[in-house]
């Protein structure tokens, strides 16, 4: 499923905690020019000042900016960098598990569906939040606000709709986060060489 254009669009995704941006920016640092990065929508649009709220109405206002931001973000990245590897930062599945809507109806609301919002990316990788082992998330992230519990239900509703990607790689939790991020890099340097060998299959 690599596009022809070259490039490679992978997901990082998972439950709050979990390493996903760490192991974005560490694989960006060793492999360089070759990665972009897509940063997370929500974050962005949290940091610029856009409301959070539980409200039904300000709930469904903000799923659809994350969407839209997220969608655009990646075609921007795209199409200003052809060819190179694509690192998503979350990507559009998530926010299925976020607004509070029965997954179907979140994407009817949206205009798509599951399947061709998976169909956007060529593989995932999944890091489990840490929250599995019963350890802290907070992270410095101020815009996390999960309990563990939370984090947990999160994580598990995420893997459901994203381990129907047919490239889906899990990247379980681990006491040491050392180990954890190492077995994450490893799993995206794999991906990347599986796509690239099927690429020049396709050739």
């Amino acid at each position: 499923m690599v596009h022809s254009n070259g490039r490679m669009r992978i997901v990082l995704t998972g439950g709050p905690g979990g390493g996903k941006t760490t192991a974005a920016d560490l694989f960006r640092r060793e492999i360089g020019h070759e990665v972009v990065l897509v940063p997370e929508a929500a974050t962005l649009l949290f940091n610029g000042g856009f409301p959070r709220s539980d409200e039904p109405e300000a709930l469904a206002a903000l799923q659809r900016a994350i969407y839209h931001v997220q969608r655009n973000l990646e075609d921007a990245q795209s199409g200003r960098f052809p060819g190179r590897i694509l690192l998503c930062d979350r990507g559009t599945v998530d926010g299925a598990v976020y607004s509070k809507l029965p997954a179907e109806e979140h994407f009817a609301a949206l205009g798509t569906t599951l399947e061709a919002e998976l169909a956007r990316y060529d593989a995932v990788i999944f890091f489990e939040t840490a929250a599995a082992g019963g350890v802290s998330i907070e992270g410095g992230n101020p815009h996390r606000s999960e309990d563990l519990d939370t984090a947990l239900s999160v994580d598990r509703a995420l893997r459901t709709l994203w381990s129907q990607h047919p490239r889906f790689v899990m990247v379980p939790h681990n006491p040491s986060f050392f180990k954890k991020i190492t077995f994450g890099l490893a799993s995206i340097e794999s991906i990347v060489a599986q796509l690239r060998a099927h690429a020049s299959e396709r050739e």
